[in-house]
């Protein structure tokens, strides 16, 4: 989530012990901690010590991976930062057009919605390649791109700004131009021979999706009377994907976009369902007033009315009261089929999902992916599918298929689950579905009022759902990254201001009502096990390994984000490689059960802040001492890019051979002032979000 859109609100009204105060338990209960500066040995901890062992035992006891570059130091310039020896260039700015048809950016120009649709949307963020080139794709492939939201500022820059912005109706053609910037980007990207990356204008794969593209409906919640609006009367279909974030992709080659804080491009002024109060949908005014252009001349199917969810009618089918709920979704795409609608999988949730991530891939085992609800003292989540995973099914680059029937057989049919952080280094997965029983001891559909066989209706109201089963509020779970070969999941917790000390009370948002009644946020809740400090701005990163049974598993925090000078620098990170706020994830497989986990960060933390802008720093877990970032293993985490001023840094995707890694330079102040990613800019430029990929100069593994 970027910090520009995020919701400061906490919106689970649910008791359920927050993970900060499992955390402080688990770190008392094993005492592992030293001084209050490191985590103690690999003997001391939890699966760490066995992970680097099965890493050695992989690599046959070879040397473990070493990080190739030197620490650089922070940076507070209008440029992106990288190592000597590396290269830094800008490909895929907002507004590179996408085909012939659309016109060439303009700095000091508008550009138009019509434009818009046809260029590179606003405000990178979540990316996945897809090959082109057989066998590898290092050379040509399909970039995914999501385009998370606006910044109205930079695209209305020629007029001084939007119109109408916080009161009135906005304009039409204003609104639908804000609408075409966000969703999705489809483009076909290729390496020169003189190593510079350029888009192929006009490729059959170039596509944008954007909020307001039609897609279907898939999974239980598909057909089902929550879902029926005036458009699609039968329940099918929606229109768009928006405030897509994090992503993930399929080993059956197709993309998720997912959807995070879609929640305020709604209101209801009216009668509200529950879950609009849960998720945080507003009530007076949406983010963007798209709703207010309703009603000009040239809108079309109701394209601005859809976005008022308030009730008109005496029947869904007649109104946009279930719009939202066609909103919350993971969205597959086909990046090899253009005459593919996207399909949004209802059976994986409906939440803000920071992102979609692909669990260890076994052949005979079901296909398992895992989310996170980025808001405070919100869940991390995962999916079970019923089907096996068939090799068969495996992506063939270039090959004609249905792709999308293939996830359809994995993402339609299975179970959901809710974590649950228990003291002991232990947790188990609870299920979403009718017949589960609550931590008070009902079935989850009498709890929720709903129908025995509704699943549909637990879906619709995820959150609920899990707050009845006792799941584990966390510090805003964000991007998570697998290890291929062991299967551990490591997961950002990114920050919550609205943690407190062990043995303090709960206050919430609204204390005239009572704590049960849903749609009433905590306004502060105490620590528990695994988010173990109150005021959590530093954020920290866990680890966790699946148990046999796929219902329990064991975790850890691989490193905690702090300023080097903190008293509570419980990773004793130093100046060259202090943190805050852990976003995104990447974990590159260097194979032999090594890799490097690279982290991005979205930090506005006392301490770091001030002394760099985010950062993108990388990690070698094998080579970890009890396989978790110590005071004496500091060499293993270095700082390896600074994004420019204003920026955040997100999105992550590196060539199979490891010679280009991308990242996304997301709401710059000042930047690109040239293709030169690392040039600073001479005066003012009107600021584009882009792509940057970044390369050894002599055309080697980047990191190593």
């Amino acid at each position: 989530m970027s910090k520009e859109i995020e919701d400061h609100r906490v919106l689970n009204p649910s008791v359920n012990e927050p993970f900060a105060a499992v955390l402080e338990r688990h770190v008392s209960r094993r005492n592992v901690m030293r001084g209050g500066l490191g985590l103690a040995a690999a003997s001391m901890l939890g699966f760490g010590g066995a992970a680097q062992a099965l890493a050695s035992s992989a690599s046959q006891q070879k040397t473990p991976l070493s990080l190739a570059f030197e620490s650089i130091a922070g940076s507070r310039t209008d440029a992106v930062v990288v190592p000597p020896g590396y290269t830094a260039q800008v490909v895929l700015p907002w507004g590179t057009p996408l085909s012939n048809a659309a016109p060439e950016w303009n700095a000091d120009a508008a550009i138009t919605s019509e434009q818009q649709a046809m260029s590179v949307g606003m405000h990178h963020d979540g990316m996945h390649g897809f090959a082109l080139d057989e066998p590898t794709g290092s050379q040509r492939f399909v970039m995914a791109l999501n385009n998370e939201y606006i910044d109205q500022k930079a695209l209305w820059a020629h007029q001084g700004g939007p119109t109408n912005a916080t009161e009135g109706a906005r304009p039409a053609e204003e609104a639908r131009t804000e609408i075409n910037a966000h969703g999705v980007t489809l483009v076909e990207v290729k390496k020169e021979t003189d190593g510079r990356w350029v888009h192929v204008r006009n490729s059959p794969y170039n596509r944008r999706f954007t909020s307001a593209t039609e897609m279907e409906l898939a999974g239980p919640v598909a057909g089902s009377d929550y879902v029926k609006t005036r458009f699609s009367p039968e329940g099918r279909l929606t229109r768009g994907t928006n405030n897509n974030c994090g992503n993930g992709y399929t080993p059956w080659g197709t993309y998720f976009a997912c959807e995070e804080n879609w929640p305020n491009i709604f209101v209801n002024t009216g009668e509200r369902f529950l879950d609009d109060a849960r998720l945080g949908i507003p009530t007076e005014r949406s983010r963007y007033g798209w709703e207010t252009s309703a009603g000009d001349a040239t809108e079309q199917k109701g394209e601005f009315a859809r976005f008022d969810i308030t009730p008109h009618a005496s029947d869904a089918r007649e109104d946009y009261r279930n719009e939202a709920r066609t909103f919350g979704y993971q969205v597959e795409i086909d990046p090899y089929d253009g005459s593919r609608r996207a399909v949004k999988r209802t059976a994986l949730g409906r939440f803000r999902h920071e992102g979609c991530w692909l669990g260890k891939l076994d052949p005979g085992k079901p296909v398992v992916f895992y989310s996170g609800h980025d808001s405070r003292n919100e869940y991390i989540y995962k999916f079970v599918s019923t089907a096996a995973w068939d090799p068969a099914d495996a992506n063939r680059p270039g090959a004609a298929y249905d792709r999308l029937a293939v996830g359809a057989k994995y993402l339609d049919d299975g179970t959901l689950y809710v974590a649950r952080f228990d003291a002991d280094g232990s947790g188990e997965w609870l299920p979403l579905t009718p017949q589960a029983t609550t931590r008070e001891g009902s079935l989850l559909h009498e709890a929720l009022g709903l129908a025995a066989d509704d699943q549909a209706g637990i879906l619709i109201r995820t959150c609920d759902a899990a707050d009845l089963m006792g799941a584990t509020p966390m510090d805003r779970p964000e991007w998570a990254s697998v290890d291929p070969a062991s299967g551990e999941v490591y997961m950002t917790l990114t920050n919550n201001s609205q943690r407190t000390e062990a043995g303090s009370e709960a206050t919430y948002t609204n204390e005239g009502h009572h704590i049960d009644e849903l749609g009433v946020g905590f306004a502060t809740a105490p620590v528990n096990d695994a988010n173990p400090r109150p005021d959590n701005g530093a954020g920290h990163i866990i680890r966790w390994r699946e148990g046999n049974d796929m219902s329990r598993f064991e975790w850890e925090v691989f490193v905690f984000g702090a300023a080097a000078a903190d008293s509570d620098n419980r990773s004793g990170l130093t100046q060259a490689n202090q943190f805050a706020s852990p976003d995104g994830l990447w974990y590159d497989d260097r194979g032999d059960g090594q890799g490097i986990l690279w982290i991005q960060t979205d930090n506005s933390y006392e301490g770091v802040a001030e002394y760099t802008n985010d950062q993108l720093l990388a990690v070698v877990p094998a080579a970890l001492e009890g396989g978790v970032v110590t005071p004496e293993r500091q060499q293993h985490l270095k700082r390896f890019a600074v994004g420019p001023n204003g920026s955040e840094v997100t999105g992550v995707y590196m060539t199979p051979d490891k010679s280009a890694l991308f990242i996304n330079i997301q709401h710059p102040g000042n930047w690109p002032a040239s293709e030169d990613a690392t040039q600073a800019a001479d005066g003012s430029v009107r600021p584009r979000a882009a792509t940057v990929v970044i390369q050894k100069k002599d055309g080697g593994p980047v990191g190593t």
